[in-house]
């Protein structure tokens, strides 16, 4: 992250419009995961690993045409190799909780089964914030001066002294 107020003040953008496009893909992950509980005879976890799966694929087309827009899009092919395999990572990470309190000590209720889901998808969302801005949607090079082009006055250079 650029250091002082300008980096912060892309920061915290960045994170706000992370949160919506990740709150949304949370609902559709928590709805899908609810309905397939609720249609068919699957297990938990596999309920809960097909719910991610849409939730990757909503957060991609909001990630990638709203919160991360702006950013390099030449690489679409590596973007979306990287975006799968950490998407997939943070799959790991979100139903290994579900795993381990539906299969580890037993908390299977339709409420607990959404609590651990919900507390997965809360881990595996700070590994993806790191992993999408660092490694897939990657920021573009900050524009330097054009070569021969004067540097434009902002009002804010030192005042230089005459001798």
């Amino acid at each position: 992250m650029e250091r002082g107020s300008s980096g912060l003040r892309r920061f915290f953008p960045e994170v706000a419009k992370f949160g919506a496009v990740g709150g949304a893909g949370v609902l559709v992950n928590l709805g899908v995961f609810n309905l397939v509980r609720q249609v068919t005879d699957l297990q938990v976890v596999r309920a809960g690993v097909i719910a991610t799966i849409v939730a990757i694929v909503f957060n991609y087309v909001g990630f990638r045409y709203f919160t991360y827009r702006d950013r390099d899009k030449s690489g679409r092919t590596r973007e979306m190799s990287l975006f799968l395999l950490f998407s997939a990572i943070g799959l790991v990470i979100e139903n290994g909780v579900l795993y381990a309190a539906t299969y580890g000590f037993g908390w299977d209720s339709p409420l607990q089964s959404n609590i651990f889901k919900f507390l997965g998808i809360g881990v595996a969302t700070l590994f993806r914030f790191w992993s999408y801005r660092t490694w897939v949607f990657r920021a573009l090079p900050a524009r330097g001066p054009v070569a021969g082009s004067r540097p434009v006055a902002t009002g804010r250079e030192p005042k230089q002294r005459v001798p």
